[in-house]
């Protein structure tokens, strides 16, 4: 089986460079000059995107079901949807290693989430999300609150940097590049952009929360994830520890038809 998009030795080159992106991306946010750059492209899309909402109408409507913690999970699915799609990025032979090797990275950036978090804090490099701070910012809770009280719809946070929800989605659309060519390429970035709006509409994050603090984080996971053998190994373990429950699910019907179930 072709496992292409991992790498069984060290890279060095790439992991190099993503640590450098990275690290150049933080300085940037942090250097008094090219921080206020970040403040005013900050200030600026927030209220490009934020202002049509004050009209209220299909833009605000939109967004605020975009805001809604339920589709989050449902955004989950479709980006596990086009992932296991056989023969639309990876084959159908890829799809269960490409799965195990994401999840494993997945979890790999939420444990250097939790180490960054506490660097934010203690460096008091934390702030509030624009729709507190920005006078006139349009809130979505308050335009709908009956839908606030039944979906739990996300718009404001204290502490809004790095971006989490850019992060995962920035994440995905890394991996899913290592396979993707031509207009694969152009589809999933365009979901992962779609997907991290509702968040920089409704105010819950500013644009550098995600291009930096989100962007940093996804970068040091692919670094280590798939620039080094990790990913590899701990996909390959999986595969092997979850091979007896599979070929038992590729015997059932319509399981058997499943890329991710029959492993081809």
């Amino acid at each position: 089986m072709s496992t292409s998009f991992l790498n069984t030795e060290w890279r060095v080159r790439p992991l190099l460079a993503c640590h450098i992106v990275a690290l150049l991306l933080l300085l940037s946010w942090l250097w008094q000059p090219t921080r206020e750059l970040w403040d005013q492209f900050d200030l600026l899309l927030f209220r490009l995107l934020n202002q049509p909402v004050l009209e209220g109408g299909w833009w605000a409507r939109v967004w605020a079901i975009g805001s809604m913690r339920p589709v989050d999970m449902a955004v989950g699915l479709v980006m596990l949807a086009v992932m296991l799609k056989a023969e639309l990025v990876f084959t159908g032979a890829q799809v269960r290693r490409a799965l195990f090797a994401f999840l494993c990275i997945l979890i790999l950036m939420l444990l250097l989430r939790v180490g960054f978090a506490h660097l934010v804090e203690g460096l008091d490099w934390q702030r509030p999300s624009p729709s507190l701070v920005v006078d006139g910012a349009a809130r979505l809770t308050e335009l709908f609150p009956h839908w606030e009280d039944r979906w739990d719809m996300k718009d404001s946070a204290s502490r809004s940097f790095p971006g989490d929800h850019a992060s995962v989605l920035l994440l995905w659309a890394l991996f899913m590049g290592f396979s993707a060519r031509g207009w694969r390429m152009l589809m999933v970035w365009a979901m992962a952009t779609l997907f991290m709006l509702p968040r920089l509409v409704a105010g819950a994050h500013w644009g550098s929360d995600a291009l930096v603090g989100g962007l940093l984080l996804s970068l040091l996971a692919i670094a280590w994830g798939s620039f080094t053998p990790f990913a590899f190994r701990a996909s390959d373990w999986l595969e092997r520890a979850s091979s007896p429950l599979t070929r038992q699910l590729a015997r059932l019907p319509l399981l058997d038809r499943i890329s991710v179930i029959r492993g081809y």
